[in-house]
């Protein structure tokens, strides 16, 4: 891989953190797959990104576990576990210092918009079905 140039491995560390943000990955394993050393990676992942590898990471994971806050009723232990991160401390000072608030201040001061909708239930259900044969299109 060394004639590939250095933005397009950049580009596919990206990718891979985008994709596998839920592994038990760090910036050694991302360097390595991409063909680079840790140090050169790192270096060159803040020169052209504006941030280093481990915090693009760690935002992703902390969008992620927002967006499952939200949408689903798992518990902050799951969600921990679910974006690759294994300690419940360590996750919660994170979103802390991420959404200035913990995992569950977060999930009730942002309730999903069902709970708050001024449409009768009926209605949100019906719309919510797949369209039949015969029926809306």
């Amino acid at each position: 891989m060394g004639s590939v140039p250095t933005e397009r491995r950049l580009l596919r560390a990206k990718d891979l953190m985008d994709s596998r943000y839920a592994e038990p990955l760090g910036v050694a394993d991302i360097a390595r797959a991409v063909y680079m050393s840790q140090a050169h990676f790192s270096r060159e992942f803040r020169r052209a990104f504006g941030e280093t590898p481990h915090r693009y990471l760690l935002t992703r994971r902390m969008e992620r576990a927002a967006a499952l806050l939200l949408t689903t009723d798992r518990t902050v232990t799951d969600i921990c576990a679910h974006v690759g991160l294994r300690s419940v401390g360590a996750f919660t000072t994170s979103f802390g210092r991420t959404f200035g608030m913990s995992p569950t201040a977060y999930r009730a001061r942002y309730s999903p918009a069902l709970h708050r909708a001024r449409v009768p239930g009926c209605v949100l259900r019906a719309w919510g079905r797949p369209a039949s044969a015969k029926g809306r299109a």
